[in-house]
């Protein structure tokens, strides 16, 4: 059985975490102790205080013996990899296997609201979310790795500032090189794994 939910979380239609196969990026490998901590970090949490209201990056350094890492050191052996879809783009992906050991954690949590008016979320989940009444936040990414804080690739950094995160839109200039910079220097040592 495959959980969609949990307590008043609801998963986002691109995080894969808590599957128990195909998963892409970081993974859940225990579903009670994890939701036990992101449940505490959520009712912590003050939502009304992030940049934009609603949108919040919660450090869960708790959560880190129930996670697997997202990323490891990319290999030149081609057998190292698998292609996986996601988000509508085949990529290759290094195998599980290769992850590095976890050293930090954090996740993307939105409110339903927030959640609801994001512009990257489909019609389809827009209608999926606003079905389920019970719902209060949605777990947008976990963020497991080796290599310090997460840092966005540079698609989705681009793909941020083009419009798809309402966040990008109050970013200062110096913000977005610094991101940039560390998007580059991430993409360079770092490849998202996968199952």
């Amino acid at each position: 059985m495959m959980i969609t939910e949990l307590r008043h979380v609801a998963f986002s239609d691109i995080c894969t975490a808590h599957k128990p196969t195909g998963v892409i990026g970081s993974k859940i490998t225990n579903t009670i102790g994890f939701f036990n901590v992101l449940q505490r970090a959520i009712e912590a949490h003050d939502f009304s205080m992030d940049r934009i209201p609603g949108q919040a990056f919660i450090v869960l350094p708790e959560a880190i013996p129930f996670v697997s890492s997202g990323v490891g050191k990319p290999t030149q052996n081609p057998a190292d990899y698998v292609l996986r879809e996601y988000r509508g783009r085949v990529s290759a992906y290094l195998r599980r296997e290769h992850a590095c050991a976890v050293e930090s954690c954090a996740v993307v949590v939105y409110t339903r609201e927030a959640y609801l008016a994001d512009p990257d979320v489909t019609p389809g989940e827009y209608s999926r979310i606003s079905i389920l009444s019970l719902v209060s936040h949605v777990l947008v990414a976990v963020l497991a790795s080796g290599s310090g804080q997460s840092q966005l690739t540079p698609h989705r950094l681009v793909a941020n500032l083009a419009g798809g995160n309402r966040e990008a839109q109050v970013w200062f200039d110096y913000e977005i090189r610094a991101k940039a910079r560390a998007s580059i220097e991430y993409d360079n040592n770092w490849v998202t794994v996968a199952d």
